[in-house]
Order: structure tokens, then sequence, then C-alpha cells
């Protein structure tokens, strides 16, 4: 690759080259990420092939730059592309001519949702480092009480049966009562040690992802969720990569487990859940850009989650089921935290996706 293209591969900006007939003659890592293609697809493609709809007609103005010779520039224009996603870019097109007075453009974009997304991310990373600090320190300091309790409670037992009393259905009660109390205090210490997270760090090892998601595939579909429809949409080319492998199974799990409750609850007609894995060039977690992410996604047609605890979804304690613990998604996020990753998701009723990114390493 010449040194002009490895620049280009290395832009935040989408750059497409577009030769006068409007096909793709070029595209950057940037531009195969937007537009959801790979460069060995695209080219000589029309690039009304994977823009479907653009505000303000754009496509129409692509025309007039190569007759009239004019650049121009739009701020957050609404893009519809092939796969009916609508996003929000700032683009602008710059003209060229070659030593044989054919015209071609240049088309940047700059999707601007990713902007806004990238800011969220950081505040949820931060607001997720946080809580754990929180709710790391309120646990501990619980634990510290609980465990006096259940000893004194085991105390009483042992003197209850040294106590030489008449009084023996009194002693059944006391002793009764001192179980209870331990069985309580151990449930309590169980809780807070859920509260407290991943007890280890990953231990990483090269794993393959699909075949992670059919093994929870398999797993929760023999519990038996009847109506359910599953489809799986995996990219072959992702390879093995360095994860804790339990850890990741507990994330998918749970994933998986709460989008089919959701559509069981909800008797959803038509019930679906995807399970889709991709690759995303130059991709940004929090502060740091990686050159390559993994991104598996779980679909859902449900009803969707609740708007009230959107903004709060990973936090302990916070569920949309009236069964739920609401540590499931916290201790989710914590794992994938742990690999330098994130959790994402967006959420409207008949479409709920889930999104597991993940740096794909290949190093120990």
């Amino acid at each position: 690759m010449k040194t002009a293209e490895r620049l280009l591969h290395q832009l935040n900006t989408a750059v497409l080259w577009l030769d006068s007939q409007l096909q793709i003659r070029y595209l950057n890592a940037a531009a195969e990420a937007l537009l959801g293609v790979s460069a060995r697809r695209a080219l000589n493609v029309s690039i009304h092939h994977f823009i479907t709809d653009l505000e303000s007609s754009p496509l129409q103005k692509l025309q007039m730059a190569l007759e009239t010779g004019h650049p121009f520039s739009q701020r957050e224009a609404k893009v519809r592309l092939a796969n009916q996603q609508s996003i929000t870019i700032d683009y602008m097109v710059s003209h060229l001519t070659d030593e044989k007075n054919q015209s071609s453009l240049i088309l940047e974009m700059l999707p601007r949702d990713r902007l806004l997304q990238i800011s969220r991310e950081e505040a949820l990373l931060a607001k997720s480092v946080t809580t754990r600090a929180l709710v790391r320190g309120l646990a501990h300091e619980i634990k510290n009480p609980l465990g006096g309790i259940r000893g004194a409670a085991q105390l009483l037992q042992k003197a209850m049966l040294n106590w030489d009393s008449p009084k023996d259905e009194l002693n059944e009660d006391l002793t009764e009562f001192t179980n209870v109390i331990i069985s309580e205090v151990d449930r309590l210490r169980d809780l807070v040690d859920k509260l407290l997270g991943p007890s280890r760090p990953p231990r990483k090892d090269f794993v393959n992802i699909h075949e992670i998601l059919e093994y929870v595939r398999h797993l929760v579909m023999a519990e038996g969720f009847p109506g359910v429809s599953v489809v799986t949409d995996y990219d072959p080319s992702i390879p093995e990569l360095l994860l804790d492998r339990n850890q990741m199974i507990q994330v998918i799990l749970n994933l998986i487990k709460n989008a089919l409750q959701a559509l069981h609850q909800a008797s959803t007609p038509e019930a679906t859940l995807t399970l889709k894995t991709r690759t995303v060039a130059q991709y940004t977690i929090g502060t740091q850009r990686y050159p390559l992410v993994l991104k598996v996604e779980i679909l859902d047609n449900g009803p969707g989650i609740p708007t009230a605890i959107q903004d709060t979804l990973f936090y302990p304690m916070v569920s949309g089921r009236p069964d739920g613990t609401g540590l499931g998604l916290a201790i989710a996020q914590s794992i994938v935290n742990q690999h330098r990753g994130i959790i994402e998701f967006e959420s409207q009723p008949g479409l709920t996706r889930f999104s597991v990114l993940l740096p794909m390493e290949r190093q120990q």
C-alpha cells in the first residue's frame, strides 16, 4: 500500500473518489465502515447503490458538480444507506480534472452520529468507573457487619445446643430463627459478591466468537422459547481473538436471555432474535481509537426498553423486568470494559440492538 493510501486509511473522515459516472474508484477504511461494505465489493459500483436517499437531493448535486466543476458542502444532512439505516453526516464535494480532461469527484463524509455516540460512550465509561468504585466501597462496608452477624448467629446456635432447658419447643424455635438469620446473611453476601462484579481479571486465550455465540444460542434455546425465530448473520472471516471465554459466555448469555425474555413476556408476534458479527475499521471506543474492532450485535423485534430507564440501564439494581435483579447488564458492562471494550444499545418499539464492541488483539 502506498504512503498516501495508508494516510487516507487512518482518517476518521470517509473519503470516496467517484468517476464521471459516479462510480466508486476508491474508498478509504472510514468509508468502508460508513457504507458497511468492503472496498472489493464497492469498487466500480455506483454511489447510488450504497446511498439511496439524501436530504436536499445531493445526489443530483453530485451530477451538477461534475458538469459545472463547482465544489459544494452541506452540514448535518440526513442520509439513508442501502441497508435502510438513517444517519446524519457533514459532507463536502470537490471537483477534479485529469490530464485527459476527464472529470471526477472527491466526496468527503463525516458522520455526526458517531461523534455524538463517542461523547455518550465517554460519559458512559466515566459513569461506569465511578459507579463501580462506589458500589465496591459500599459492598465491602456491607460485608463486614454481615460477617459479624453470621458469626454471632452461629455462636448463639452452638450455645443453645448446650443449653440445658426443659423448654425444648423454645430451643427449636430459636434454632429456626438462627437458621433464618444465617440463611439470609448468606443470601445478602451472595448479592454483595454479585455487586462487586467479576472477582478476577480476564484470563485471555484465543477463542472463536462464533463458537461462543452458538454455544450460548443452543444453551438458551434448550430452556424453551417457543415461537421465537433465531437468525444468525456471521462474518466467517473474523479470526480467533484474545478473550476470556467464560466471561464472554456470561456477557452473551445475559444479552441473549434478556432479549428472549422480552420477546416472550410481550408475546411479540413473529418474534425474531438476530445474532450478527462484523468488523469495524478505525473505531473509537471512549477516548481510544483502534485499527480494527469486533462488533457483536444482538437484535430483537420486541417492545423495546422503557425510556425511563435507558439512561441508567447499566447501573446496578436497574431492571426493566419485575423479577429482574438489575445486576446482569452492570456485570456484563464491567466484563467488557475489562477487555477494553464497551456495550452500546439503541432501542425503540420493534427494534432493540445491543452491540458488544471489542478491540481485535492478535498478540498475547
